[in-house]
């Protein structure tokens, strides 16, 4: 009986795997050759043509000097791949086999063993091609042909009559609009031009019996602290010609935890099945931004059996949350702010563009790296920009895990688009399949149409360089797409989130009466030549962008620049600032703010230090205007090549001064200031769901040489998830006016226990104007693998401190600090190339020194 029984298992065990899906990846064994030339190279997939010719040295590295220029010829030809298999006698015993590619850049031709399977024309789809019936046993041809975005689409143009204002098109022919592909591939005023073509993700060939799940929408259809309504909306497609009797199983639960099931019996026609199973989660254990709470989070696996065999099942990961924007008008004039799980959050965070020109460079350790930088900022926002990608599965998993809200464009930027039937019908089924992608995950806050299409078409005076009619047209088009269209679609295939047609959706940075409505972006600042001090006026319902440029610090201007190169006026350096008005603007800051630099370094140095207190003043002051304002999304998180930009982490993960201050203002209780009609005001900026008291307030006037002029203490609070006022002097009772150019308020909030929990040194002037005193730092330091722990002191103050270091992407727990007089400070680098034995050289800089 014993060896029946066990029989009978292993037959069960094999009937089950016979019934699992096999699925193989077809990610290696490919070669590329340029059409027509016969010469075949080894192919990286995912991949792109420029990455293989710059691996084979047929292209020299795009970043180094003017190099860009020299790697731009491959976007004008095209490009062929291949790559045979082998398919076994039982895989074709299966009853359909799917090629799976994730994602073709852009306009391709697929063929396998002599029939087109697919014409490809959509860098942001992922195609699912059923192949059951051109495989063979054996070796099996797969051959794709990519051709030139520039001139497969050059009839386009050709026949359009006129070239669209894209701008950050940087070639005479703008031919970014018409090819549904990154538009930052083009060009943009932080981006070089790299116009690739190739498969740049993942492709793989699934065999299956019976039935396989196509989609999976755990659909939350209401959430509260008592219970989570959701509808299991599953898609099946039966492969069978005739019905086929089956159950669906839904499996839930907590990560880790026991499951629960539910089931229902279904009827599989041939083809397409639509699927709709609802279920109740009494008392769910809700997911929580960052800073707030646990992101709790459930499996769902949904199962399709057959004679009690397991045909087809997926798994998706879900966050039980309740979001809402909330986007009406109040006394003020439209409010734009987020609600979680019935909460206002403050929306602390970045726009993030993608990380990589050549972005299948965006491995999994990076984006790690991507997301301790965003937590380590006590960042709970993110919005992906419209002028780059949708971002791949794992970026939203962890944004899941993490805590960080996603607002979501869709792939449209700064230009006017074609409204074609083709053309839309091509947008379609782009929206709606990353729609479908990502409607699951936690994180997705709000989807919105473009990046200022809408703005551009209203004020960026385009009516003057086209014909009434063509404007005409560009609005239909637009009101086609963006107003009906993808609203429509968003509203048909999610439903649960909000959408907002562009960004900014009214506001312009002309006319300040508009900053009372919705969101925006900024750009007086910077575009405008207004001073940093414009900041603290001009506040917004909710800040969706504004910026300022610095230079990445002098080890990653070394990476493409020779000594002979480092001159903001030389060749090198134009083609790595790619914002036509830059370096100009950097140094027309400058000389409003600071001393002029001795030298390039000095001048990096001081744009980097520019950079993060301009920049720490404006978010501080949205923060600060809490319930009024609700959100801040600077521009910008991050570079894709080293280059002179508006990020605060460069392209080799150094943090600019602006990363270290966005950290100090986004802390969960931060001290915020105030300098407004002869008084000094101190704000305490919390985010904590619950007061905190007591805290205490310190404020002390320190001259340059320490000496203590005045000492305050006070006894304050910190209001739940708000911002107050908590203590205000009068500026004259502190300092007179020739202390002014002479000393510090510096400023700390501590805990019951004495710990410092924040800390703001305030200045009447901008260091030009301030009577800064020569020192000398002194430094010990403790050296250990992968950490050097530096020690520091001064006599006398030491302004915007800048620890250096020779290794890219080091870690530091403090830089571009205060080094107050008299005071120890202490900073910790940690990086795996330090090594006790070695001694690598600090450097230690601050402001006084450089002029």
């Amino acid at each position: 009986m014993r060896k029946i029984a066990l029989l009978f298992s292993l037959l069960l065990s094999v009937l089950t795997f016979a019934q699992q899906p096999v699925v193989i990846e077809l990610n290696t064994g490919w070669q590329f050759t340029q059409t027509g030339k016969n010469e075949w190279r080894d192919a990286e997939i995912p991949g792109s043509v420029q990455r293989d010719l710059i691996r084979h040295n047929v292209l020299p590295d795009p970043y180094y000097g003017t190099n860009e220029t020299r790697v731009q010829w491959p976007e004008n030809e095209d490009w062929d791949f291949k790559k045979t298999f082998t398919v076994t006698d039982e895989q074709l015993k299966h009853d359909d086999a799917v090629l799976f590619f994730e994602g073709l850049d852009t306009h391709a031709d697929v063929f396998l063993n002599g029939a087109k399977i697919l014409h490809a024309q959509n860098m942001f789809i992922g195609y699912r091609v059923p192949v059951k019936n051109s495989l063979r046993k054996g070796e099996n041809q797969l051959y794709i042909r990519f051709y030139s975005p520039i001139t497969h689409m050059e009839p386009a143009r050709l026949t359009n009559g006129y070239d669209y204002p894209a701008d950050n098109d940087h070639s005479d022919k703008k031919m970014s609009v018409y090819s549904r592909k990154a538009p930052y591939h083009f060009g943009w005023d932080w981006g070089m031009r790299l116009v690739q073509m190739g498969i740049w993700k993942p492709v793989s060939l699934t065999f299956y019996n019976k039935a396989r799940i196509d989609d999976y929408y755990v659909k939350q259809t209401s959430v509260t602290a008592q219970k989570a309504n959701i509808d299991n909306q599953i898609e099946v497609f039966s492969a069978k010609k005739e019905p086929l009797k089956a159950r669906v199983v839904i499996e839930y639960g907590l990560k880790g935890r026991e499951k629960k099931t539910i089931s229902k019996e279904i009827n599989l026609v041939p083809g397409k099945n639509r699927i709709s199973i609802p279920l109740e989660i009494a008392n769910p254990a809700l997911w929580m931004p960052a800073g707030w709470g646990p992101q709790h989070l459930y499996d769902f696996t949904a199962k399709i059996t057959h004679n009690d065999q397991t045909i087809a099942e997926k798994t998706e990961q879900i966050g039980l949350r309740k979001i809402r924007l909330v986007y009406e008008p109040d006394e003020y004039g439209k409010k734009f702010h987020f609600e979680v799980n019935d909460i206002p959050l403050f929306a602390k965070g970045a726009n993030y563009i993608p990380g990589e020109i050549m972005i299948s460079q965006q491995d999994e350790a990076f984006y790690n790296r991507l997301f301790e930088n965003v937590t380590a900022a006590n960042m709970n926002f993110l919005r992906v920009w419209g002028g780059g990608i949708y971002e791949n599965d794992y970026f939203y998993r962890l944004a899941d895990e993490k805590g960080i809200l996603i607002w979501q464009d869709f792939i449209f930027g700064c230009t006017p688009y074609p409204s074609d039937d083709a053309f839309l019908a091509n947008v379609k089924d782009e929206v709606i399949y990353n729609i479908k992608r990502l409607r699951n995950h936690a994180s997705l806050a709000l989807w919105c149409g473009n990046n200022e299409v809408d703005e551009g078409l209203d004020h960026w005076g385009w009516d003057k360089k086209y014909p009434p009619a063509i404007m005409k047209n560009w609005r239909k088009g637009y009101d086609k797409t963006f107003r009906r269209m993808i609203p429509r679609l968003v509203s048909q295939y999610d439903g649960t989130r909000g959408y907002i047609q562009s960004s900014p959706d009214t506001s312009n940075w002309g006319n300040p009466e508009t900053l009372k409505y919705g969101d925006a972006h900024y750009w007086g600042l910077w575009h405008g030549r207004e001073p940093f001090e414009i900041l603290n006026e001009r506040i917004p319902r909710f800040m969706s962008e504004f910026g300022f440029q610095a230079f990445p610090e002098m080890k990653t201007i070394r990476t493409f620049a020779s000594e002979n190169d480092l001159d903001i006026n030389s060749e090198v350096m134009k083609i790595h600032q790619k914002s036509g008005i830059g370096n100009e603007v950097i140094k027309t800051y400058m000389d409003m703010y600071y001393h002029t630099p001795k030298n390039f370094e000095d001048f990096v140095y001081i744009g980097l230090v520019m950079q993060g207190n301009g920049m720490r003043e404006g978010i501080e002051a949205h923060r600060r205007n809490q319930p009024y304002c609700m959100g801040t999304l600077y521009w910008q998180l991050n570079d894709d090549w080293p280059v002179v930009s508006w990020s605060s982490i460069d392209y080799y993960n150094n943090w600019k001064a602006q990363h270290y201050r966005v950290r100090d203002v986004f802390a969960p209780i931060a001290l915020g200031s105030e300098i407004k009609d002869n008084q000094l005001s101190y704000f305490v900026m919390s985010d904590k769901l619950e007061e905190v008291n007591p805290l205490h307030l310190h404020v002390q006037v320190i001259d340059f040489t320490g000496k203590k002029l005045k000492t305050f203490k006070e006894t304050v609070s910190a209001k739940a998830n708000t911002s107050s006022k908590v203590k205000s002097y009068l500026v004259s009772d502190l300092v007179t006016e020739e202390q002014k150019h002479n000393c510090v308020i510096h400023a700390w909030l501590s805990d019951k226990t004495g710990k410092v929990i924040s800390e703001k040194n305030n200045y009447f002037y901008w260091p030009n104007k301030l009577n800064l005193p020569e020192t000398a730092i002194k430094q010990k330091v403790a050296y250990a693998d992968g950490k050097y722990t530096v020690t520091l002191w001064s006599n006398y103050l030491a302004k915007d401190v800048f620890v250096e270091i020779p290794i890219q992407g080091a870690k530091f727990t403090d830089n571009f600090f205060d080094l107050l007089p008299g005071e120890k400070k202490t900073v910790v680098i940690t990086s795996p190339q330090l090594k006790a034995s070695e001694r690598t050289p600090i450097t230690v800089k601050h402001i006084r020194e450089t002029y």
